[in-house]
């Protein structure tokens, strides 16, 4: 898979944690874009900067041929951007993997400490992790890892809002990273894996009522049901 820990006369951008946050934050926003970009002002926002500081990266990164970009108009990985922001998605969810499931830390408190670490993570020990932990396909918020040649299978799952009541479900993936909000999720049994059952919903209070296997019924806010993805299944036990 392609590194940025070099630059070379073609790539004159070195590897740095702000280049490959740009990288990753790019990434995700072209994914979920109905255009397949990102808007100057969303990156910015998700790298934490101003519109200003974000659009002079941009153009250093188009120097780099890691990105396209035209004045007023959206930003878009390059298949050379594509493979590095995938590069670094990699190395950040086997991290969380690995403090999770063999240093068994708190699933809520692993992206931050995987933001720290996947810069400066080295091929070689990449790769004896993931042989370690086994080839995980997913993290433990459900997120997809990328295999060793740059593959990323999709995740698969429909927002709780999306199932109408009755339906049983399996929690596959959960899309915000936030602390509190994983903790949350975990509080009323709604990790990856966990089996629930939509209740009710109630579209004129955006909510609906969740029941998870052996934990109480919970009313969900549609944005907060937003950020849970699942799968429908046939059994269910109360």
């Amino acid at each position: 898979m392609m590194s940025l820990h070099a630059a070379t006369p073609e790539s004159p951008v070195l590897a740095t944690e702000a280049v490959e946050n740009y990288l990753k934050a790019i990434y995700a926003l072209c994914r979920e874009s109905a255009t397949g970009e990102a808007a100057m002002s969303r990156i910015a926002t998700l790298v934490g900067v101003t519109t200003g500081t974000a659009t002079t990266m941009v153009k250093k990164l188009t120097a780099g041929k890691f990105v396209r970009y035209e004045r007023f108009g959206g930003v878009k990985l390059t298949v050379k951007g594509d493979k590095a922001a995938i590069d670094i998605l990699r190395r950040h969810r086997l991290i969380e993997t690995f403090l999770v499931e063999t240093l068994n830390l708190d699933w809520s408190v692993v992206h931050a400490e995987a933001e720290r670490l996947e810069h400066a993570i080295s091929p070689v020990v990449l790769e004896a992790l993931d042989k370690h932990l086994g080839h995980p396909s997913v993290d433990p918020h459900g997120d997809p890892i990328p295999d060793s040649q740059g593959g990323v299978r999709e995740a698969r799952g429909k927002s709780l809002t999306d199932f109408p009541p009755g339906t049983r479900v399996r929690v596959s993936r959960i899309v915000d990273q936030d602390q509190q909000f994983l903790a949350f999720v975990a509080k009323h049994g709604l990790k990856p894996g966990s089996i629930a059952r939509i209740v009710a919903a109630d579209p004129p209070a955006q909510s609906i009522l969740i029941e998870a296997r052996d934990y109480p019924r919970i009313s969900l806010a549609f944005a907060a049901a937003g950020k849970i993805l699942a799968e429908p299944i046939s059994t269910f036990s109360a």
